[in-house]
């Protein structure tokens, strides 16, 4: 009698164990699903805010020229010299930049700003989850770290120049860029709450 009760006391423990263990089981690949797909709508792009262009850059300054020069360099951009006449102190030396044809197919226009846009290179991807933490008690909140990259990212964006011109892409598409989201899980699957990116370069308006 006393050799059941223990061996049911034995299988109780091992049951309420088990169960604690299956609750804390936590599919990643899910985690990674959701996150490609809140993603999948975003575009990574080289400037943080919509551009002019046609654009004109002093050619003294290599600040504004850059950029543009390797964009020139990649086919997207083309490029005219012109001197630029200023009242009573002589002229100055521009450039000024306009759209190829390869590059208008590679520019997504703003369409609130007329002649505004950005050269867009692809769209963020997640390489790797790397740790999660309970936000409650309910299994279904959770603080998620991870890594992320560039996914179908555009032949002209791993072009040097264009990675030395803008940081920003060298370190969107090398896939050591960290962040954190909140997940909630729904009856749709889990969903991306309050993501945060860790940080990276950025590039200024030109």
């Amino acid at each position: 009698m006393r050799t059941t009760r223990i061996f049911f006391l034995v299988m109780a423990w091992v049951f309420v164990f088990a169960m604690g263990c299956k609750k804390d089981v936590v599919d990643k690949m899910a985690f990674k699903s959701a996150l490609n797909s809140y993603y999948s709508g975003r575009q990574d792009c080289l400037w943080t805010a919509p551009v002019k262009l046609p654009a004109q850059a002093d050619t003294s300054n290599d600040e504004q020229t850059r950029g543009y020069d390797a964009l020139t360099d990649v086919g997207l951009l083309t490029r005219k010299a012109e001197e630029k006449k200023r009242f009573l102190i002589g002229s100055k030396q521009v450039n000024d930049y306009d759209l190829s044809d390869k590059g208008r197919s590679s520019w997504t226009p703003d369409t609130t700003q007329p002649g505004y846009g950005n050269f867009c290179y692809g769209h963020p991807e997640v390489t790797s989850i790397d740790g999660f933490t309970p936000a409650d008690d309910t299994g279904t909140r959770y603080s998620v770290t991870y890594h992320v990259g560039t996914g179908s990212l555009a032949d002209w964006a791993n072009n040097a120049e264009i990675r030395t011109a803008f940081p920003k892409v060298a370190a969107e598409t090398s896939g050591q860029q960290m962040a954190t989201a909140n997940m909630v899980k729904s009856g749709e699957g889990w969903q991306v709450q309050n993501v945060q990116p860790g940080p990276a370069p950025t590039n200024p308006m030109p």
